[in-house]
């Protein structure tokens, strides 16, 4: 039902359903996870949840709708988080809090950048939205900056709350490196295909008359991006 509601939601209910619904979502499983769970439980649970970020990955490979593919790629975050949270360990929880706040701030930093190009071309194809850079070429770096931090490049926070949670399901079980490595490098390739859909190739005649971001536009993705740069600069200022 996550990706039909992101999908079928006002940009204002998709921000505030990937920036804090979900992440209250993330909380009530730490809170209410309980520690003496048995692990007969816990073995088919994170591999529901891993496996889950590999079938998204693989849709959003597949996706035409810009987007339902930032949705799908949400739950797939999400789900690296619930396989975190169940073990239940303080360096899992940590490493689930910190790409829980980093997701926040990228997932809804791609809703509001897909809904900005979604008023300019009155769609949500990809193919519909090429050559965006000769158009609104500012706006670009905010694309790239995005792309990045979705597909945890180093040194983003993104990349440490990953890290932490990889580190712990492999101490946990190493079978598990499997499913995160491929779910990582599948978000790697789903995150640059956009960005380069998006932003390469030649306007489509539609798109000639595109008019440049506003400044409330620019405001919004400041907004995103400045606390995203601070985070990855210093990580304590979470704590």
């Amino acid at each position: 039902w996550l990706p039909k509601a992101h999908v079928e939601a006002p940009i204002a209910g998709s921000m505030v359903l990937a920036a804090v619904l979900l992440k209250l979502g993330g909380y009530g499983i730490i809170r209410m996870a309980p520690t003496n769970i048995s692990t007969t439980l816990i073995y088919p649970m994170i591999a529901m949840a891993t496996w889950g970020v590999i079938m998204t990955g693989l849709t959003c490979l597949r996706k035409t709708d810009l987007k339902a593919l930032i949705a799908y790629s949400s739950v797939g975050h999400m789900g690296l988080v619930a396989s975190a949270t169940l073990i239940q360990t303080p360096w899992s929880t940590s490493g689930a809090v910190i790409l829980m706040i980093a997701h926040g701030l990228t997932s809804s930093m791609l809703f509001c950048l897909a809904n900005m190009l979604y008023e300019r071309t009155n769609t949500r194809m990809l193919i519909a939205m090429r050559g965006m850079h000769k158009a609104m070429p500012l706006m670009t770096s905010y694309w790239l900056i995005a792309s990045l931090t979705n597909l945890a490049l180093p040194p983003t926070i993104n990349l440490i709350g990953e890290i932490q949670i990889m580190t712990t399901l492999f101490n946990w079980s190493p079978l598990t490196i499997m499913m995160t490595a491929m779910g990582a490098t599948i978000t790697a390739i789903y995150s640059l295909q956009m960005f380069m859909t998006t932003q390469q190739g030649h306007l489509t005649k539609d798109s000639k008359e595109t008019y440049p971001a506003q400044t409330r536009e620019l405001l919004i993705m400041l907004l995103h991006a400045l606390p995203i740069l601070l985070l990855t600069l210093d990580l304590e200022l979470i704590y």
